[in-house]
């Protein structure tokens, strides 16, 4: 029997393998772009990661540094700042995670502008001086004014790869963490207090200029012996000029958590033992110049009474005080205003707004009144050089002995 020929598929019509040799050619050239895209992107990563390792180097640490594959954030796992000489704390800043949102178009523009930073689960010293001066991060911040700086010579040459001088970010978040307040200017070790589940907000920062006005918002939790109060705090800064108008509240916080601010003592027999302080301030700085009025009230303010004829509170005798303080239920509301200028050395903020608490503490109690001296068991003359204190006159002098 004879074999049949095999039979041969069709052959495509020429235009139709032309077709066909164009998709391939399209589908390789597309791959080719990919890899290409994505070894761009790949590199990219890794610049970034390492520019933000040699940025942090110099002022902190960080566990892990994640760069998104597609450059949308940045992500820094327990991140810490060190502290200058004889700070506090181990960090000035101690966060579990730090989130970098930059904005990409920007970025290939090669210009520095980030879209936000979220700060999660920190902790965050901030230290008052001897001199009355508040350091925050103050590692970080040099070194932000360092790279700042305009180079010159062979630094300028080295670093003109870097990223230009203006940066502008547009919201700083802190999240779920706690600020730690360390005053040295009332006590040696320095007095401290804790803000906890905190949350703060910083906005519209542009560096290095830092003449635009930066939103600022900040509540937490005042932790005290007794009870636990709640602060907030609102309002904007410009920081370069140092202009601002802020709002702060205090409410329900436990009073001796400030006790050294408002008890001077001569023994240790002088204390408060209780009782709670709101507050509220409004304060406007305007070339330099502050004006704030405000008003505390002191809520079951209970002292223990000294036999110690110089224990004061509010350079009240606490005796008088303790006395005093029965009439009015422990609850006294006290008015004040701060006007001073700034760049006065002579014009100390902390000594300005207790000399106004005192005057109010006095005149809310009534101490010129001889009735207070009596039931305190108090002469009018002890009442007399607590006011004279007040004023910073000197005491009047003893009567002679007969």
């Amino acid at each position: 029997m004879a074999r049949l020929p095999p039979v041969l598929p069709p052959r495509l019509p020429a235009k139709l393998r032309r077709n066909r040799a164009l998709l391939i050619a399209a589908i390789a050239i597309v791959l080719l772009l990919l890899l290409v895209v994505l070894g761009a992107l790949y590199a990219l990563q890794r610049e970034a990661k390492s520019y933000v390792e040699r940025a942090l180097a110099p002022v902190g640490t960080a566990a892990r540094v994640k760069v998104a594959f597609d450059l949308s954030s940045v992500e820094l796992t327990d991140v810490r700042l060190n502290p200058p000489p004889n700070w506090p704390t181990a960090d000035t800043l101690h966060a579990a995670r730090i989130t970098i949102t930059p904005d990409l178009r920007a970025l290939l523009a090669h210009r520095v502008h980030i879209r936000d930073v979220t700060v999660q689960d920190f902790s965050m010293t901030v230290l008052r001086s001897t001199s009355g001066s508040i350091l925050i991060l103050p590692n970080l911040r040099k070194e932000l004014a360092q790279a700042s700086a305009p180079a010159s010579g062979a630094s300028s040459a080295a670093g003109a790869s870097n990223l230009p001088r203006e940066k502008i970010i547009d919201h700083i978040g802190f999240e779920n963490g706690a600020f730690e307040f360390y005053d040295r200017s009332v006590s040696n070790p320095p007095w401290h207090v804790t803000v906890n589940h905190a949350q703060a907000s910083v906005g519209n920062v542009h560096l290095p200029a830092l003449t635009e006005p930066t939103r600022v918002s900040v509540t937490g939790d005042v932790v005290g012996p007794a009870h636990t109060g709640r602060v907030t705090f609102d309002g904007w800064v410009q920081i370069a000029s140092k202009d601002s108008q802020l709002h702060t509240t205090l409410r329900g916080v436990d009073i001796r958590t400030i006790d050294p601010y408002l008890l001077k003592k001569a023994g240790a027999q002088a204390n408060v033992t209780g009782g709670t302080l709101d507050l509220d301030l409004t304060s406007t700085v305007r070339g330099y110049r502050l004006h704030a009025p405000g008003a505390v009230t002191l809520h079951d303010l209970q002292l223990t009474e000294s036999t110690n004829p110089v224990d004061t509170f509010l350079s009240i005798p606490t005796r008088a005080a303790v006395a005093a303080l029965k009439t009015h239920k422990g609850d006294i509301t006290l008015h004040f205003v701060l006007d001073g200028n700034l760049r006065d050395p002579k014009f100390k903020l902390n000594e300005s707004l207790m000399t106004e608490l005192r005057a109010g503490f006095a005149q809310a109690l009534g101490v010129s009144a001889e009735g207070v001296a009596k039931s305190a068991g108090q002469t009018a003359k002890g009442i007399a050089d607590a006011l004279r204190n007040l004023l910073g006159q000197p005491a009047a002098p003893a009567p002679a002995s007969k």
